[in-house]
């Protein structure tokens, strides 16, 4: 299980932080919008009452292990997921080991951008014949993931590839565009569940099929998932940790701390602060409340490694602007120890590093940045995972979207909407010549 150290949030500790008077404040809001969050029950809690849709994953898992790479086109929630349970639970390294060192499952490519050069590059080293594409829209219609998905596809059509073979779908039970040309061509599918927002799609078939051909045992972070779920959402305050993890974010917020920093010390758990700038700003970036009144309400999350970032970013936490709430992931025991070398015994500055251990370099590093924040009255919080494994993955995934949606629910905001995105990608079809948009593609023009 997940360790979570508020210690450095408190004002007893920070004088910036926060006070217990002030937590036991939130109570009320914490408990309604619990009491709210469970009557709702949306699509990311509901989904965990049962995994029988691991089974049509399985299947489709089965149906494609012949292939040699296994790439995702997607974007946003369709790509950020897989990419951190990529990263997370399989060596960063993976698409550069043997086959037999990859226990034969395929190399993992996800595509989540539309960059020209970054799209021929990866064709580039991939030998179709040998590729299984895996298109994730749940609309059908998004720009990205079906502008790479067209392309693939006349390539495997002028190569005479047999489609069927070279694509799976992953989209809506019944709706948009890629069913019906499953249905047409005869193409594999999986199904999203329609209650699922594209951010909290993660432990759906958006993110779990890329991470089972790749051998990643899904059950086990659906199983670190529900067991977090079953405890939250029958947990007071004070024991929750997606609840505190809300409330302390809010109370600092309403302190004009409206930055929120993820810092990984780990390479391996990096992109889940990517994941997560998307999670906290889509869902919590609104400008109108449930009443339709504004509130302009948009915490702003930002991503960092360390140590790499101490010597980019921690003299702008430590001294700049007192505007930031820095969250550290922290790993207590690394899978591999690197052990540095008793050289240059009689040089002061380097003789303090032999026979220590890279893992004690960047732990000890951690905690000196965390005690610099502190000193310098910056409140921080850190999450520890004992072992970077599956069930402590599925554990991390629920709680932050649960803290996410509290924080949502309690400042009576739609967490689950994205009304700002949805401009954006209507100004795309425009500019793009969709049919229909003609109007609004001359307003844009005009300027």
């Amino acid at each position: 299980m997940l360790k979570f150290d508020f210690r450095n949030m408190l004002g007893e500790n920070v004088e910036s932080g926060n006070y217990a008077d002030e937590i036991v404040s939130m109570e009320v809001d914490f408990i309604k919008a619990m009491e709210e969050l469970k009557k709702d029950n949306p699509g990311f809690i509901s989904l965990l009452d049962n995994f029988e849709f691991v089974e049509e994953i399985e299947k489709i898992a089965e149906e494609f292990k012949w292939c040699e790479n296994f790439v995702v086109l997607g974007i946003g929630g369709s790509a950020l997921g897989n990419t951190a349970i990529q990263q997370s639970l399989r060596p960063l390294n993976w698409n550069f080991l043997d086959e037999d060192k990859r226990k034969e499952c395929p190399r993992i490519f996800i595509w989540d951008n539309v960059d020209p050069e970054y799209i021929l590059s990866n064709l580039e080293i991939l030998d179709l014949s040998k590729t299984v594409f895996n298109v994730i829209s749940k609309s059908g219609s998004t720009a990205e993931a079906m502008s790479n998905y067209l392309i693939v596809r006349g390539i495997l059509e002028f190569w005479n590839l047999d489609v069927r073979k070279h694509l799976v779908f992953t989209t809506d039970p019944e709706k948009g565009v890629l069913n019906k040309i499953a249905a047409k061509d005869g193409i594999s599918k999986l199904v999203i569940p329609p209650s699922v927002g594209g951010r909290f799609s993660v432990l759906t078939p958006v993110g779990l099929l890329s991470a089972m051909m790749a051998g990643i045992d899904v059950k086990k972070i659906l199983n670190g998932a529900k067991e977090s779920r079953d405890k939250m959402l029958n947990s007071r305050l004070w024991e929750n940790n997606a609840g505190l993890i809300a409330v302390h974010h809010r109370l600092q917020y309403r302190k004009g701390r409206t930055i929120s920093v993820m810092f990984a010390y780990s390479n391996a758990l990096y992109s889940w602060a990517d994941w997560y700038r998307q999670l906290w700003a889509e869902s919590l970036g609104k400008q109108k409340d449930k009443n339709g009144t504004d509130v302009f309400l948009g915490p702003t999350p930002i991503k960092a490694i360390g140590p790499t970032d101490q010597h980019s970013q921690v003299q702008l936490y430590s001294e700049g602007k007192n505007d930031k709430v820095i969250t550290f992931l922290k790993v207590e025991n690394f899978r591999n120890t690197v052990r540095i070398p008793q050289i240059h015994g009689d040089i002061e500055e380097l003789s303090y590093l032999g026979n220590r251990t890279l893992n004690e370099l960047i732990n000890f590093e951690q905690e000196g940045t965390a005690y610099a924040l502190k000193k310098h009255d910056k409140p921080n919080l850190t999450v520890i995972f004992p072992t970077i494994d599956e069930n402590n993955i599925g554990e991390f995934i629920f709680t932050y979207e649960l803290a996410t949606a509290l924080f949502g629910y309690m400042e009576n905001i739609d967490p689950f909407d994205q009304p700002g995105v949805e401009d954006g990608k209507i100004a795309t079809y425009a500019l793009m010549g969709r049919k229909g948009y003609e109007d609004l593609s001359e307003e844009i023009k005009k300027g």
